[in-house]
């Protein structure tokens, strides 16, 4: 027997368990639905059906259409970071420059309203998202709840890797000592036991499927051991069993007992998920994986990506931009105040934190779905009335200032003032949450790369001097 088969063996048995105590829980609730007597398809058995129509789609498409020119790429553009170059395939969502994120078409606010809820919770659950991802359907309540309780399953982390981040100094970055867990987990990697031994390529998918998801089961307990050991007493809760991912993980920071907190992090596990596949963290994760690492070291090279200023880092350093602004306005949240204050942070060569983007062009859907749970939830937070106070005034600053191609918010601006409201206060450890959230995103890509047989990326370089040549420059 395989190990990929022992693996999920396992974690079925585990499972029906699971579901049976996720069911005996849920139904005590009012308005939850009762399961079917009809066994639903599991998320593996969903994506495994879609595999050979997909194959033969992308066949299709490079068979007639391979040829064709889809953009060109200018000088400016390689010596840019390679901005707005069409050249990688991302299934899971499309970034447009007027509307803002689509998962699998859908945009979030139609997520909000069309992926199952916990019962009685008010956002959606992050693990109909990642179905959504990784299969291009929206699943049932049912399918979702087995998914949690499969999670939930697969959740106990190796002794050594908990042992390892005992032994980090509270002086090391959380999100260092993020990827180093993840990395340890290498350990466990069905794949890359799998490979050593040699298997058919055509299973690639099934034992990248199955270390994703033991990775994301894993990934609560480790973020929350790395908050409770710098910041608490070192003390972590155990996973319920029959609760959901963002339950758990709420639960596991110590925030468990706070309804709306747990519904929070529901809702940033959502949103913070996939932004496209040109972003830091998620190319640099479809890139490690095209040589074939495991899922295990190609995330934690995401996540090593996503710990830079530029990229995940930015929702702390938001914070605490809008702390020293805090400090210096006081309570004069005048227009003028707040004005002044934004040109003091430009004519000193600062940037505004949170404000641009690299694609979009209006305001980043996921701000506005964080200032919607804020509007209902903490309206009169001073913290929050600063923020609505700079996303008032910071666009026209912006433009008049004229360096800035997008004048508007993105996820960045927001997060951190909810996260704080809420007693989580700690900005150094915002990015693990980020990336807790980024490997449900990242992961399904990796899955339908394997099952689709992807290749090694390897894009043309050349020098200074060549491209001089190339476009007929003397230097």
């Amino acid at each position: 027997m395989s190990s990929a088969i022992k693996v999920s063996t396992l974690a079925q048995t585990a499972l029906r368990s699971s579901v049976s105590s996720a069911a005996g829980f849920a139904v005590k609730r009012a308005g939850y639905r009762y399961y079917s007597a009809v066994k639903p398809k599991t998320l593996k058995e969903t994506f495994a059906a879609k595999i050979p129509e997909n194959i033969e789609k992308i066949k299709k498409l490079r068979k007639e259409h391979g040829a064709k020119v889809i953009g060109e790429v200018t000088l400016d553009q390689v010596y840019g970071g390679a901005r707005g170059v069409k050249s990688l395939v991302w299934e899971g969502s499309v970034l447009d420059s007027e509307e803002g994120i689509r998962f699998r078409g859908k945009t979030i606010p139609e997520c909000q309203a069309i992926l199952p809820r916990a019962p009685g919770g008010e956002e959606p659950l992050p693990e109909g998202l990642f179905w959504l991802l990784l299969t291009g359907e929206v699943p049932t309540e049912e399918q979702v709840r087995a998914l949690s309780a499969e999670w939930a399953a697969r959740s106990d982390v190796p002794k050594f890797v908990e042992e390892l981040i005992d032994r980090c100094p509270n002086t090391l970055h959380p999100m260092a000592q993020f990827s180093l867990a993840v990395t340890a987990l290498e350990h466990e990697s069905s794949f890359a036991k799998a490979y050593a031994k040699g298997i058919n390529k055509k299973e690639y998918w099934n034992y990248t499927f199955e270390d994703s998801m033991d990775l994301i089961a894993k990934l609560p307990t480790i973020a929350a051991k790395i908050y409770r050991n710098i910041y608490k007493d070192g003390k972590v809760a155990e996973i319920q069993k029959d609760k959901d991912y963002g339950f758990n993980l709420a639960n596991q920071l110590g925030f468990g007992g706070n309804k709306d907190f747990v519904d929070l992090m529901r809702l940033y596990l959502t949103i913070h998920s996939d932004h496209e596949g040109g972003n830091v963290s998620a190319h640099t994760t479809h890139l490690v994986g095209s040589a074939l690492s495991s899922p295990m070291l190609s995330l934690a090279a995401g996540l090593n990506g996503l710990a830079g200023p530029l990229h995940g880092l930015a929702n702390q350093e938001v914070l605490n931009w809008l702390t020293e602004m805090k400090k210096a306005v006081g309570d004069d949240l005048s227009d003028a105040s707040i004005k002044d204050y934004l040109w003091s942070t430009l004519n000193a060569g600062r940037v505004v934190p949170g404000y641009g983007h690299a694609v979009l062009r209006k305001t980043d859907p996921r701000y506005t779905s964080q200032r919607e749970f804020a509007l209902k939830k903490l309206p009169e937070d001073p913290l929050f009335k600063l923020v609505s106070q700079v996303y008032k005034i910071a666009p026209g600053v912006l433009t008049e200032h004229g360096k800035t191609k997008n004048p508007y918010p993105n996820v960045d601006a927001h997060s951190g003032v909810l996260l704080q409201y809420y007693g989580l206060t700690e900005a150094n450890y915002y990015t693990v949450l980020f990336g807790v959230s980024r490997a449900l995103g990242v992961l399904p890509q990796l899955i339908i790369d394997r099952a689709v047989g992807a290749p090694i990326e390897r894009p043309k370089s050349f020098s200074t001097e060549k491209y001089a040549e190339i476009v007929g420059a003397t230097l």
